[in-house]
């Protein structure tokens, strides 16, 4: 044979050789180690191959890990002989139970009563708490536990005493009935300063509507709702003033925020309802009108619900002339109410205030005392390139019924300016009275600016700033209220306002201030 033959020959015999070799030895046994497992109370050993991991090593001894259970070391770790696995089971429990809330005690100052006097005005109610917690469970063992919701079923109610304190300021005479919200309660002030009374200590009154009639001798306001606020804001109460002890009485209406008010020469009240919500303003307005009598008998409407207009969520604000006539205001416009018909007739159209919040601007509206004149404020054009419903300006402005004018009296006085008008009075042949109103202090910022209080003629001559000075802070935005007659020894009117939460009287004539109240509680005044 040829020797290339015979090489490849033996070459090919040699591989077949040392493949027969390799196949044909022996199998080699992979090294076994042993480790402990401490798991559910008892420690065993556990013997298994080598390279294991710890999850390895509970599944060979039927041991199943929980999602929250932890190991040490991780589940994930490479065992070497010798180790010791410690399984340690967590467990998630939730637990839901109540918790009394204690309720807090407020003592305030008040110079309505005598001096060391008290009163109860509030009984302190404890609130109650359903809270749930977390709680994690190691071996069960507590290992944390935590708060994770709140929900409160009742709110805690604070206990409210009032505590006298004497008044130093001297008295005064005034004429009519002056009533005051103080505290969430309603005061009345007959005769002297110093002859003060309370007519409601429910103590319960949210500030929305608080109306004396045109006699004074009822007071209208609304309370708080008992109710959840989601589904019921507050209620609607009248109470004689003149009764010895006084009774609140329902007039079956509820959820009154913008609009309440005593219908002229009857025992009525006229009112604006909105509907809760749980965004904000926290309702929705209805822009109807409903009319009650305090002596009995169910509400009858006037003005079917309707969007009144831009902003129409917002709601409407009403009038009275002294004669019945009723005007209204809303966002966009300002005109008169058709009572028998039961529809809206339009005097004058407003530029919306685009406000770029969760609130609208309805303008200011006061009626004359001649019952010919609407005084209201009104927004003024800016310069461009300031959109006409951004413009920071507004008027005070008078429309006239008996010749359909329409004339602006202040300019640039503030979108708060709330005119009103005194009682009229008689001067040789002619019948008068005067405007009070308020003027911003920053006529660009009147949204956030304080004002002071000004006096003019009903035809906006003699303007005379009246208080606060110019040297102090000026009064938060509110609307002033005449005395219903003078007393003997003032050369004017009294105007009442709230100036940093105290009552005081400015004599219109002489411009004399004088400070009522101390204790810094009053929220609104009114006065017949």
């Amino acid at each position: 044979m040829p020797r290339f033959f015979l090489r490849s020959v033996l070459i090919l015999f040699l591989l077949i050789f040392a493949t027969l070799g390799v196949s044909c030895r022996a199998p080699q046994i992979s090294e076994d180690i042993t480790v402990s497992v401490i798991a559910d109370g008892a420690t065993r050993a556990v013997t298994i191959k080598a390279g294991s991991t710890v999850t390895q090593v509970l599944q060979s001894i039927n041991i199943t890990a929980g999602s929250l259970d932890r190991s040490e070391p991780p589940f994930y770790t490479v065992l070497n002989n010798g180790d010791t696995i410690k399984l340690t089971r967590v467990k998630e429990v939730f637990e839901t139970g109540q918790v009394v809330v204690p309720f807090e005690r407020q003592i305030v100052r008040n110079e309505t009563l005598p001096e060391g006097e008290t009163r109860l005005v509030q009984a302190g109610v404890n609130g109650l708490q359903e809270i749930t917690y977390r709680r994690i469970l190691e071996d069960n063992v507590e290992a944390s536990k935590s708060a994770v919701k709140t929900v409160t079923l009742n709110e805690a109610l604070p206990e409210i005493v009032m505590v006298g304190a004497r008044s130093s300021f001297t008295p005064l005479n005034i004429s009519g009935a002056l009533v005051y919200l103080a505290g969430g309660n309603a005061w009345i002030m007959e005769g002297s300063t110093a002859n003060r009374r309370i007519l409601v200590g429910t103590g319960d009154l949210d500030g929305y509507i608080f109306k004396l009639s045109p006699k004074g001798d009822y007071l209208l306001f609304t309370r708080k709702s008992k109710k959840p606020i989601s589904e019921e804001i507050n209620t609607l109460w009248a109470v004689r003033t003149t009764s010895v002890d006084p009774k609140p009485v329902w007039l079956q209406a509820s959820n009154v925020v913008h609009y309440a008010e005593w219908i002229p020469e009857t025992s009525s009240v006229a009112y604006s309802t909105v509907e809760p919500r749980a965004t904000a303003p926290g309702w929705q307005a209805n822009n109807d009108l409903y009319r009650v009598s305090v002596v009995g008998g169910a509400p009858r409407k006037m003005l079917d619900a309707n969007s009144g207009g831009v902003y129409g969520w917002w709601g409407m604000s009403f009038a009275y002339s002294a004669d019945g006539r009723l005007a209204y205001a809303r966002p966009d416009q300002i005109g008169m109410v058709d009572q028998d018909g039961g529809y809206l007739k339009p005097l004058l159209n407003i530029t919306p205030l685009n406000t770029h919040n969760n609130w609208a601007w309805i303008p200011p509206i006061t009626w004359g005392a001649d019952g010919n004149t609407l005084y209201y404020v009104s927004h003024a054009p800016a310069p461009a390139p300031i959109p006409s419903e951004e413009s920071p300006f507004f008027n005070l402005s008078a429309y006239s019924f008996s010749n359909s004018a329409n004339v602006s009296m202040v300019d640039v006085a503030g979108m708060f300016s709330s005119p009103a008008a005194s009682s009229a009075r008689w001067n040789g042949r002619e019948r008068y009275y005067q405007v009070a109103y308020l003027q911003s202090i920053f006529t660009e910022q009147s949204d956030t600016s304080r004002y002071r209080l000004v006096l003019m003629d009903r035809d906006g001559s003699n303007r005379k700033v009246l208080f606060p000075p110019t040297d102090t802070s000026g009064i938060e935005p509110q609307t002033p209220v005449w005395s219903p007659d003078p007393i003997e020894g003032q050369t004017g009117d009294f105007i009442a306002v709230v100036y940093q939460d105290n009552l005081w009287l400015i004599d219109s004539g002489s411009a004399q201030a004088y400070q009522v109240t101390g204790d810094g509680l009053i929220n609104i005044i009114d006065w017949k």
